[in-house]
């Protein structure tokens, strides 16, 4: 990945880290404050509730102490006092009182717990109640079922106690708690109240649960919360879904309401809408996106700003580093800066500038230390027969003078030796000249298996030479091999100088292996002998020109194989250990490559 691209993506994620971060905060922050804040309204709608419900409770008890008090209910407990009444007498007195009173309920009972005048059900008259009375009742409402036992209904009520003989009389009166009583609660916004009703041995039913507006629509879904406040008694909330858009989603909490003798007779329901939440919850989301967007965008310019800065000049850097990498030395940077950019500008420029000034004086050093070489390698490759040359001039001279008869026989003799140091001295010369013209390879595509064969086959008969040891020759040729574009007489011709030095490196006889493999994109030929190895040292001046570690050789056999290797794109190598033997390595790209 390019460093523009790495600078664009290290903005882009930090910008959205920072906002992902930044909205995970706000929605954390966000979502407890909410809960804070629907806590709080929670609490305050069940004090408000509380305070409700005590207020309408101190009235009714006010009011059915009026009744209590009223001469209706004194006449009405004397006569009780004389004897057994006729009940059918007070049958619309209850119902007469409640209207004045503005009760939804009102019941006279005597000593007996009998119905004597029943505002809500006058046909009771005469039945038992099956409530029970004490003498000390407390004078505060309370909660109290009404109505028949499969449709109760919840009241606020409150019990007078009659007392002008020997048999008491009982008024029971109350208000119903239904949406009326709900709708008179101030509600904040977003949270209403709902009252479950219907409690006792029957299972839980969607009718019985109201709110200020009357029935619940799919009261359903508050039934396991309903359920498990009638199992604990006790308080519980839970988050309930209404439907598939989290808006309507509704925190409710449940609140056991108990009647006198502590028994569950209803649940208030507080619900708290969490659409403010969530509609908050998506602007936080849209405007970190939004923020998001804007982010990528300003990182996009700022990370044309940075490129502009710093990775154009690092561009210019590293492709003035490749151009002095291909040989072009003369590569400078201009330096359009004075922090450290343009500091590192300027000392690419003085070390191509010192770089420049090292090849020449290198170049110069070599070309002289080369021409030194060539002239000591001459000399002494000229030198060597010159001297026989001279000593049989000098013999046919003396012969000549000291004795003309055998003039003759020295003549001839001297004759086949001049010939023969002649013929040497011309070989060297066209050793020498023929390295200098080494002909560039004509491509074509090569079986190197083949190559290898042909070279093992040519130096077979040289390595069983009579009177010499012998010199096994392996061959592990890897089969199914990529042909190669080479010249097959150079890559011959090289090879075969690889094996006469590797046949030379053993005197006393030894194993030659040829062998061949490939990689992904390279072939390989391996040349190894078994001879006495070579120092360090030797390795690394074995292809130097007319160096050789022979006692009688030009140094031109391995130059040459390191010219035609090179002239086809390849590499030679060596590896070689003192005392175990030798391996020179050709590597060659495969057909399609292009030679260096």
């Amino acid at each position: 990945m390019r460093f523009r691209r790495k600078l664009l993506a290290v903005f882009a994620l930090t910008v959205f880290l920072s906002v992902a971060t930044v909205a995970l905060i706000v929605s954390a922050m966000t979502r407890r404050s909410f809960e804070r804040a629907n806590a709080d309204s929670t609490t305050a709608l069940i004090a408000q509730f509380r305070r409700e419900f005590n207020r309408r409770g101190e009235d009714v008890a006010h009011r059915v102490e009026t009744i209590a008090s009223s001469e209706t209910t004194t006449r009405m407990a004397l006569r009780l006092s004389h004897g057994t009444p006729d009940y059918g007498a007070y049958l619309d007195e209850a119902r007469s009182l409640a209207e004045n009173q503005q009760l939804d309920f009102l019941e006279f009972v005597d000593s007996q717990n009998t119905i004597i005048s029943s505002a809500q059900s006058p046909a009771t008259f005469g039945y038992k109640e099956t409530f029970a009375f004490s003498p000390n009742f407390p004078k505060d409402a309370f909660l109290k079922q009404e109505g028949p036992a499969g449709d109760p209904l919840l009241a606020l009520s409150a019990v007078r106690q009659v007392n002008l003989g020997d048999h008491p009389l009982y008024v029971i009166g109350g208000r119903r708690l239904d949406k009326d009583f709900l709708a008179s609660l101030e509600l904040p916004t977003g949270m209403r109240a709902m009252l479950y009703q219907n409690i006792g041995d029957i299972a839980f039913a969607a009718q019985f649960l109201t709110d200020a507006s009357g029935a619940v629509p799919n009261a359903d879904r508050l039934s396991r919360l309903i359920e498990q406040v009638e199992r604990q008694h006790r308080e519980a909330t839970s988050l309930i879904h209404w439907s598939s858009n989290p808006a309507d989603d509704e925190t409710v909490q449940a609140i056991p309401l108990a009647g006198q003798t502590r028994q569950l007779l209803g649940i208030l329901l507080v619900g708290s809408s969490r659409r403010p939440y969530v509609e908050l919850r998506q602007h936080i989301r849209s405007a970190s996106l939004l923020a998001g967007g804007a982010g990528m965008l300003l990182a996009i310019v700022l990370s044309g700003w940075a490129a502009a800065r710093v990775t154009r000049p690092v561009e210019q850097l590293a492709q003035a580093a490749r151009d002095v990498a291909e040989g072009n030395w003369n590569t400078q940077v201009t330096i359009e800066s004075t922090d450290e950019v343009g500091e590192l500008a300027a000392s690419f420029n003085r070390m191509t500038r010192q770089l420049l000034e090292q090849k020449e004086r290198l170049v110069q050093t070599e070309r002289v230390a080369a021409w030194r070489e060539l002239a000591r390698r001459l000399a002494h490759e000229l030198k060597n027969p010159l001297f026989p040359l001279q000593l049989t001039v000098e013999n046919l001279l003396r012969a000549r003078q000291q004795s003309p008869e055998q003039f003759e026989e020295t003549f001839q003799e001297s004759s086949s030796t001049l010939l023969a140091d002649i013929s040497n001295l011309k070989t060297i010369i066209s050793r020498f000249s023929e390295f200098s013209r080494m002909p560039q390879p004509r491509l074509q595509s090569v079986d190197l298996n083949e190559i290898v064969r042909n070279v093992a086959r040519l130096f077979q008969a040289q390595l069983h030479t009579p009177g010499c040891p012998p010199i096994e020759c392996k061959l592990e040729i890897t089969e199914s091999m990529d042909p190669v574009a080479a010249d097959p007489e150079l890559m011959h011709r090289a090879l075969s100088n690889l094996v006469l030095n590797a046949m030379d490196a053993m005197p006393e006889g030894g194993v030659l292996t040829l062998h061949t493999r490939q990689t992904e994109d390279r072939a390989l030929v391996e040349v190894s002998d078994t001879g006495t190895g070579l120092t360090p040292e030797e390795c690394d001046r074995l292809f130097t020109p007319y160096y050789t570690s022979k006692a009688h050789g030009t140094g031109l056999g391995l130059a040459i194989v390191q010219s035609v290797v090179s002239d086809h794109g390849g590499r030679v190598s060596v590896r070689s250990e003192t005392g175990r033997g030798t391996t020179l390595q050709i590597e060659l790209p495969k057909r399609g490559a292009v030679p260096a």
